[in-house]
């Protein structure tokens, strides 16, 4: 009987779990799509650029995803036990609720392994690729094919760009071009029309401006110079190649081992802390999703969210306090964690005492 029912709650916690976890990454996926759009429209990528930040943004997202969903789904699964006097009847027939602890264990264990892989390794190689990916997608759009109708700007601001209009061809008509150089001098040209196109592989772009006035000088002096061409083009480099980011989210696990440096020290252990975060939720999930007589099986979940939201808030905090070199590495976010074993022994002590405790209460058993 024990392992039948053992079963059966692990199947419910499990099935709960892929419907509760799917749920929240629609949701992680619709709010990933809603921020990255902003940013497409306001920096104009383009349409593969903003598929490829949602994956990567869902990818980092997951381990917070991950336990969060575990805590709610053996708290629903248990809640719908209890709810449907299920739990009670297995009490009635001497099942303590405790005994579902090693079932459950050893699925988050599974859970843990997986929810490792990914924090060690693909979360920092997907934070850092989605940096690049933004750096490269933000240089593409702002020193990509022009657009008419509209003011784009070059090498910091220092360049304004404006065509009324373009034509098939890709010709620009109308063109207002202005330039300022480090001395602080002023360039301004006017052309009926322009074209646009890159020079080199190193991002060099060239304006070519026909038929129109140059004026040169510098703002609040009269020795300005105007100059009439046919044919005037104008480089403008690109900014340099990205050569990567120090972010500490974005360094491997294997550059962090060994480092004596606090912010390195922390970012380790707070990678660390998300597997062992669905052990000890785990913990405190069985005892925490017991529900009183004629009390809703959702009782719970408003509780079991305030749980994880104090446990990742607090890791957070540690975290910062060891970045500053106010927690000692051997203390760092670890304390976090025991008290979290120790809540969760806690609460299943009292969920479900030991044998010779309900003895002494109880007397002893009739024979």
């Amino acid at each position: 009987m024990k392992c039948t029912v053992q079963r059966y709650v692990l199947r419910e916690v499990v099935q709960t779990w892929l419907a509760v976890t799917g749920v929240l990454v629609a949701i992680l996926l619709a709010n990933q799509l809603s921020r990255v759009l902003g940013q497409a429209a306001d920096n104009h990528f383009g349409p593969h650029v903003v598929l490829d930040l949602i994956a990567l943004g869902a990818i980092m997202n997951l381990s917070v995803v991950v336990p969060v969903g575990l805590l709610l789904s053996i708290v629903l699964a248990l809640g719908r036990l209890y709810h449907d006097s299920e739990m009670s009847a297995l009490q009635a027939c001497g099942f303590s609720p405790a005994r579902l602890l090693p079932p459950l264990l050893a699925f988050s264990a599974v859970i843990a392994i997986g929810l490792g892989w990914l924090t060690f390794v693909q979360v920092p190689r997907a934070d850092r690729q989605s940096q690049l990916l933004r750096q490269a997608a933000l240089k593409e759009a702002r020193f990509g094919q022009l657009d008419a109708g509209r003011f784009r700007s070059f090498a910091g601001g220092d360049a304004v760009f404006y065509a009324e209009r373009i034509d098939a061809n890709g010709v620009l008509h109308d063109v207002f071009l202005q330039r300022e150089s480090s001395s602080g001098r002023l360039e301004v040209a006017v052309a009926a029309t322009a074209t646009y196109t890159r020079i080199g592989a190193d991002g060099m772009h060239r304006v070519t401006l026909y038929d129109g006035h140059r004026y040169e000088g510098v703002p609040g002096r009269s020795d300005f110079r105007v100059i009439r061409f046919k044919e005037h083009g104008i480089p403008i480099a690109a900014p340099p190649a990205i050569a990567g980011t120090d972010d500490p989210d974005t360094k491997p696990t294997l550059e962090l081992l060994g480092s004596l440096d606090p912010i390195n020290i922390a970012q380790l252990q707070f990678r660390s802390s998300a597997p062992i975060m669905v052990l000890m939720l785990t913990l405190i999930a069985l005892p925490l999703s017991r529900l009183r007589p004629r009390q809703g099986r959702y009782m719970r979940v408003g509780l079991a969210i305030v749980v994880f939201f104090v446990y990742s808030n607090l890791l957070a905090f540690a975290k910062i306090w060891l970045e500053k070199g106010e927690l000692s590495p051997w203390i760092g976010v670890w304390w976090i964690h025991a008290l979290a074993f120790g809540v969760g022994l806690h609460l299943l002590w009292q969920d479900s005492p030991p044998r010779f405790l309900r003895r002494r209460h109880t007397g002893p058993e009739p024979a």
